[in-house]
């Protein structure tokens, strides 16, 4: 959203749209004749969008593909028994017919009271915050969603200063109660509108910054949640068993 507000502010106009190799490959886009910040458009003519129990993004029409080649395994999971195609995004259809994409199915996690969270949103959400560099929201199985946030530590040494904080390393900051209650309130003031299920309950801070050397990150600077959750799977229990 940030970059279409950008380059539209700069008088180019940028129509996003969405597809698959599948799809042929279009599924939606905007046009000059409808557009909508944050979406992908409206679905192309004779293309049928519909949104599954847990999300995902189903689709029918004459551009999508009959099968994989030689693949007869892969191409019945594609497809769901009435014949709609599985994308594998997570979305939203709204009332006046644009789509939304949210994240990928393979990212979603649920709790152990079976809520399903898309991750990726309220990461984007908690990144802004200037006190933030890098966050990763966990909860699979657990009973609420928890984050490990990488503070940017250069807003947070201007901050110590400012109100007198005795902090200056990073261990020394993501150690200090006064500012893990300052994230805990950025983040509550960042994602008013979510669901009681999906708000951040605990947080931990973590020293050092999610790389593509510390295998953390793809080379397209991906988070890769498992290797992430491994690592740091002391941190992550501790958040849950003082909650």
């Amino acid at each position: 959203d940030e970059i279409w507000l950008i380059f539209t502010g700069a008088g180019i106009r940028i129509m996003q749209g969405y597809g698959l190799t599948e799809t042929s490959p279009v599924i939606s886009s905007n046009n000059p004749r409808g557009s909508k910040l944050g979406t992908v458009g409206k679905p192309i003519r004779g293309t049928s969008v519909r949104i599954a129990a847990d999300g995902e993004i189903e689709v029918s029409g004459p551009g999508v593909m009959s099968g994989y080649y030689h693949k007869a395994e892969a191409t019945r999971e594609a497809f769901t028994e009435d014949g709609w195609f599985r994308t594998g995004d997570i979305g939203e259809l709204e009332e006046d017919g644009f789509l939304r994409i949210t994240d990928r199915k393979k990212e979603l996690f649920k709790t152990s009271g079976g809520k399903y969270i898309a991750p990726s949103p309220i990461e984007q959400m908690i990144k802004g915050s200037r006190f933030v560099n890098q966050v990763v929201l966990v909860g699979n199985e657990r009973r609420f969603p928890a984050a490990l946030i990488v503070p940017n530590f250069d807003m947070l040494a201007s901050y110590a200063k400012l109100k007198q904080i005795d902090a200056v390393t990073p261990a020394e900051f993501c150690a200090n109660d006064r500012v893990i209650n300052l994230l805990e309130r950025q983040i509550e003031a960042l994602t008013p509108n979510l669901s009681q299920y999906e708000r951040v309950k605990k947080i931990a801070l973590i020293e050092n910054e999610f790389t593509v050397d510390g295998g953390e990150l793809t080379p397209t600077l991906k988070v890769k949640r498992r290797v992430v959750e491994e690592k740091y799977r002391d941190v992550i229990d501790a958040i849950y068993s003082s909650a």
